[in-house]
C-alpha cells in the first residue's frame, strides 16, 4: 500500500481494504497482493491473479490479471470520484477465435456485465481490448500460430465497498481464460485452449 508511513490511512480507504478481503474468489484462481505502482495516488493497493493451471490439468498459461485500487481524497476531476480502479486481464486463445471480429466487444461486455450483475456502482468506465495474433519463425516455427486477448480497463467506483468490483474483475479473468462463468446466462465463445502461452 502506498502512502507515507506517518500518514494515517483514511477511514474510507481502510474500509475499502476490508471490503476487498471480503470479496469472493474461485478455487481455480490464485489471487495475491503485489506492490502497488508508485505515484498514481496517495493511497493504493494492487492484486495479481492467475488461473491455477494445475487444477485444470495443464502446464500452460491459462490467463492472468492485475487489479489496482487508487484513492485520492482530493477526488481528481479526471476520475470523477475519490477512488479509481485500473485493471488488466489477458489469456491465450486458439487462433481462429483470436481473429473473431467481435472478440473485443465480447471481452468488454463481459467486464461491464460482471460489474452490473454484482450491482457495482461506478462511472467513467474506459478501456481497450487488444487482440494479438502471432506466428513463430526460425527456432520458434514449431510453436506455430498463436493468439492472445488483453483487456485494460479503468472505472471510478462510487462506493467504498470494493468487493463487487474485485469479484467482477475475477470473473473477467476467468471468462477470458475460457472457464465456465459463475453467473447464469453468460455464453462462452468456446471451451478453448491455445497450444502456445
Amino acid at each position: 500500500m502506498n502512502g507515507e508511513p506517518s500518514e494515517r490511512t483514511p477511514d474510507e480507504f481502510a474500509f475499502a481494504l476490508e471490503s476487498i478481503e471480503q470479496a469472493s474468489t474461485r478455487n481455480d484462481l490464485i489471487v495475491r497482493s503485489i506492490p502497488a505502482p508508485d505515484g498514481l495516488a496517495p493511497w493504493s493497493i494492487a492484486l495479481a491473479a492467475e488461473i491455477d493451471s494445475a487444477s485444470h490439468g495443464s502446464e500452460l498459461d491459462l490467463g492472468a490479471g492485475r487489479f489496482v485500487l487508487l484513492f485520492d481524497p482530493a477526488a481528481p476531476e479526471a476520475w470523477g470520484g475519490r477512488f479509481r480502479v485500473v485493471c488488466f486481464a489477458q489469456a491465450p486463445l486458439e487462433t481462429e477465435i483470436g481473429v473473431d471480429p467481435f472478440l473485443a466487444d465480447v471481452a468488454w461486455s463481459w467486464l461491464t456485465d460482471a460489474l452490473d450483475e454484482r450491482m457495482a456502482d461506478y462511472t467513467a468506465a474506459s478501456g481497450t481490448a487488444t487482440k494479438i495474433i502471432s506466428t513463430g519463425f526460425g527456432e520458434l516455427a514449431e510453436q506455430g500460430d498463436g493468439a492472445k486477448i488483453e483487456l485494460r480497463a479503468s472505472w471510478t467506483p462510487l462506493e467504498a465497498d470494493i468487493s463487487a468490483h474485485v469479484e467482477a474483475w475475477i470473473e473477467l479473468v476467468c471468462m477470458l481464460a475460457g472457464l465456465p462463468p459463475v453467473t447464469e446466462g453468460v455464453t462462452l465463445l468456446s471451451a478453448r485452449r491455445a497450444g502456445r502461452a
